[in-house]
């Protein structure tokens, strides 16, 4: 069947719509609220963790529960039925989503590195993490440069996961445009990991620091985050990871009762731990953290044959998971 040209023209436009909603920054986004609800379209049964709205539309920030998936679709596309937060617990328990909160949940009783800390037992390499914490200097572009240049031949886009932040982004919209640039062509395939809004840190002892400092606004933490990620056009991941990986029991089950993964490390180089087989990797990129940055880019080249080989590969946090909890 050929079209004529205005039926071509209507259909571009139709298309060039669709893809425009799903691409654009939510610039004024209303009604931000936890709301979860099992969503189904056909034969996708979704959980919606999210609900907001913004340019006349509702909108739901959903999760497939099998791959760890997120993406932002209109709440229109879907039949809901509203749940709470024990029923989502109870309805996927055997889903890697509820599977990786659970493991989370064991460990919530560490003051630091609660949450998930090892994804891929047994596989030849690493899931890299990278946080943006408030700074007043540059991202350290060699690092996300060095991983593409490192895996170009053998993966491509190369997976990663970056913690932000709030005040990060607010300050960085360059950098920041440069990291989505380089997920538009295909360089990188990044998680965008909750790191909350403020990210406060002062000189009081660990018990009283980071989000376990008085008068801390959780809502203001991870929901207005979430909004921010939004407006700059990045689809917040059901991972969160606790500011200075600190943390008490009641905090990381409030922390999962947003739905959200607490996924800490058990190879933060600044610090002198040595990944293993599957470990997750924990590295600043906001320009703070120049020996973890050395030693990742060492790490690299020590690893170069292997990486040629396809013998020490990089992990999406996302897939690890659910291979984990297959």
């Amino acid at each position: 069947m050929k079209l004529s040209k205005p039926a071509l023209l209507s259909l571009f436009c139709i298309c060039f719509f669709c893809t425009e909603i799903f691409a654009q920054n939510f610039e004024d986004i209303k009604r931000y609220k936890v709301n979860f609800a099992l969503a189904t379209h056909d034969n996708e049964r979704l959980i919606a963790l999210r609900s907001f709205s913004a340019n006349n539309q509702k909108y739901l920030l959903l999760v497939n529960p099998e791959t760890l998936d997120t993406k932002v679709d209109l709440a229109s596309n879907y039949s809901t039925r509203g749940l709470q937060y024990s029923n989502v617990l109870a309805i996927f328990k055997n889903t890697a989503y509820i599977k990786s909160i659970e493991a989370a949940a064991a460990r919530d009783l560490q003051l630091q590195n609660a949450g998930i800390d090892h994804a891929i037992p047994k596989e030849k390499g690493i899931t890299l993490t990278i946080d943006l914490c408030p700074s007043h200097k540059a991202l350290d572009r060699i690092i996300f440069q060095s991983v593409f240049d490192e895996f170009k031949k053998t993966e491509q886009p190369a997976p990663l996961a970056i913690s932000v932040s709030g005040k990060w982004m607010l300050k960085h919209q360059d950098d920041l445009n440069w990291l989505k640039s380089l997920v538009k062509n295909k360089e990188l395939d990044i998680t965008w990991v909750n790191h909350t809004y403020n990210h406060e840190v002062n000189k009081l002892p660990l018990a009283e620091n980071f989000l376990l400092a008085p008068g801390t606004n959780l809502d203001v933490e991870v929901l207005e985050n979430e909004k921010l990620m939004l407006k700059n056009g990045l689809t917040p991941s059901v991972f969160f990871r606790f500011p200075g990986l600190v943390s008490d029991q009641k905090i990381v089950e409030r922390i999962e009762a947003y739905g959200l993964i607490p996924v800490g490390s058990d190879a933060w180089l600044a610090k002198g731990q040595q990944p293993n087989a599957g470990s997750i990797v924990l590295i600043h990129g906001n320009g703070n953290e120049e020996i973890g940055v050395k030693d990742f880019i060492q790490l690299l080249k020590t690893k170069q044959a292997d990486v040629k080989n396809k013998q020490w590969l990089l992990f999406d946090l996302r897939q690890g998971l659910e291979k984990e909890f297959e």
